[in-house]
């Protein structure tokens, strides 16, 4: 008989802290609920309305441990979700406040990208709109200090319809063939014939 008498108990004071995390779990959705800017009349009446089920709950913790469990359930799950809810609806406020972005902003920064230049003479031209543009550099040797010509060459789609030996400006673009992804953009000095 001992033994019954603890396991109750030990059975009473479990419920009995499952209603204090319940009063808990009430006062959070009442903040929650007061920050998402919910009239401060609704938070007392949820108020109210949270702790008649947490006196319910206690009353009838002595027979009834399932349907305490059910409750339990509920309530927490409702206290979770208006959390959830007011986080999201101040979550989206601060970013908005935050990027303030619409599709214009998002038009005007895909246009202000900048994408890669070069600037080269034109090397071959015997392609249908192709060009090859041969891109010179100098670099400084790691090793002796000293500057040497590096050269390489770029396949360039070319609608401007420049020769070889012309100064052109290509600019990089999505791939347009196997080995295509510049156009020139335009022709800075014709070649003299």
């Amino acid at each position: 008989m001992p033994r019954k008498k603890k396991e109750e108990v030990e059975e009473i004071q479990t419920e009995t802290n499952e209603a204090e995390v319940m009063a808990d779990d009430a006062s959070v959705e009442v903040e929650a609920t007061a920050a998402a800017g919910e009239d401060t009349d609704a938070n007392a009446d949820k108020k109210a309305a949270s702790s008649e089920e947490i006196s319910e709950n206690t009353a009838s913790e002595s027979g009834e441990g399932s349907s305490l469990v059910g409750s339990i359930f509920e309530t927490v799950s409702s206290v979770v979700g208006g959390v959830a809810d007011a986080v999201v609806g101040g979550v989206s406020s601060v970013v908005s406040a935050v990027t303030d972005s619409s599709p214009e902003t998002d038009d005007k920064a895909k246009a202000q990208r900048k994408r890669a230049e070069k600037i080269g003479i034109i090397a071959s031209d015997k392609m249908t709109k192709t060009v090859t543009v041969r891109v010179d550099r100098v670099v400084k040797h790691q090793v002796y200090r000293k500057y040497i010509k590096r050269k390489k060459k770029f396949m360039a789609h070319d609608e401007l319809g420049s020769a070889i030996g012309d100064k052109v400006r290509i600019v990089e673009t999505r791939p347009l063939s196997a080995k295509k992804r510049w156009r020139v953009v335009e022709i800075i000095q014709k070649a003299e014939k």
